[in-house]
């Protein structure tokens, strides 16, 4: 539909509708932010991010959602020793692929090989 304003072109769109079956009812300022965010964003983007939410709600109904980069970090080097840093460095190639096959990203790993590095360089206690 387009209406003309003081000799301008206004585009309109008609107003559509969704309906949608909830587990329970939104507040009043969910559906606000539901409104603002189906007016306010291109749909294809909105679809990007409800498959995102969706694989995230299913990975952790599942109790396969990976924590925070920081807390798989802190498990993988907290208690390895001088000696056993030195190894995992000399052997890295075959940490990598362990550590891939358990779904750490790159970013990760080089986070993960550098603390096992800072850790071989001090010397056991």
């Amino acid at each position: 539909m387009i209406l003309l304003r003081n000799g301008g072109c206004i585009f309109t769109m008609e107003d559509l509708q969704i309906r949608l079956q909830l587990p329970k009812k939104p507040t009043e300022m969910q559906l606000r932010t539901i409104e603002d965010c189906f007016r306010d964003i291109p749909i294809e983007e909105i679809l990007h991010g409800l498959k995102f939410a969706k694989n995230r709600w299913s990975a952790k109904d599942a109790g396969i959602l990976k924590v925070g980069r920081k807390s798989i970090i802190q498990k993988e080097v907290h208690s390895v020793t001088n000696e056993q840093a030195q190894w995992r460095l000399k052997n890295w190639k075959m940490m990598i692929s362990n550590y891939r096959r358990r779904g750490y990203s790159y970013p990760t790993i080089s986070r993960i090989k550098k603390i096992l590095v800072e850790k071989s360089k001090k010397k056991s206690k």
